[in-house]
């Protein structure tokens, strides 16, 4: 049993544990079959569980299929919401994203690798993945400001935290077309790498 199920009551390691079935599943039948191909019914089959258990664990259908993603976000928000947020924003945040990576199970980074390589050949799920990527960066600036207080400065704020995803996501990205190469290293590197170029990019010129 992994660590992060020991320390559970034995009612959440049953809904952690069917949660993490769908979407390994899931990623598994829409890799194989294709995704448009891939029913909720072939996967509630799979599984042996109700459309009613599954929607009790997810929303749609790209919801399960992007399961790493929020996996790693939802992680991220509960971690930054403990945080004592001293010094400039974007080291705060960029230190909070290598502890939640470091802190992610196992296999995460090769679902999340899988999970990459399957929307992009995927509209619905390209699209989705757009959606909660504005929906999580809006969480982000919420939990900033209510940690920060409210002498914030708003505008900066958001720029800040917007600057942070999108270095996140050009580093996931290169990761992704690399094929993964290094693994959780691999990915952690790359985003160290591009938050350093941060600077730089805010002087580029055309």
């Amino acid at each position: 049993m992994s660590d992060d199920l020991r320390a559970l009551p034995l009612r959440e390691r049953k809904k952690l544990r069917t949660r993490r079935t769908l979407a390994e599943t899931a990623l598994r039948l829409f890799t194989e079959h294709g995704y448009d191909a891939t029913t909720l019914d072939d996967l509630c089959d799979a599984v042996e569980v109700s459309k009613r258990t599954f929607f009790r664990n997810y929303r749609s259908k790209e919801d399960v299929a992007l399961a790493s993603d929020s996996d790693l976000w939802s992680t991220y928000l509960d971690h930054v919401a403990t945080l004592k947020l001293d010094g400039p924003l974007l080291a705060v945040l960029r230190t909070a994203l290598d502890t939640t990576l470091g802190a992610m199970d196992p296999d995460w980074d090769r679902r999340f690798l899988a999970t990459r390589e399957l929307s992009d050949g995927v509209p619905a799920l390209q699209a989705h993945s757009l959606g909660y990527c504005h929906d999580t960066t809006g969480a982000i600036v919420r939990t900033v400001t209510e940690r920060s207080g409210a002498d914030v400065d708003g505008v900066r704020l958001r720029l800040t935290v917007e600057i942070f995803v999108a270095a996140w996501h050009t580093a996931s990205l290169h990761w992704t077309a690399q094929g993964g190469r290094g693994g959780r290293d691999g990915l952690t590197k790359l985003v160290e790498e591009t938050f350093a170029k941060i600077p730089d990019a805010l002087t580029c010129s055309a």
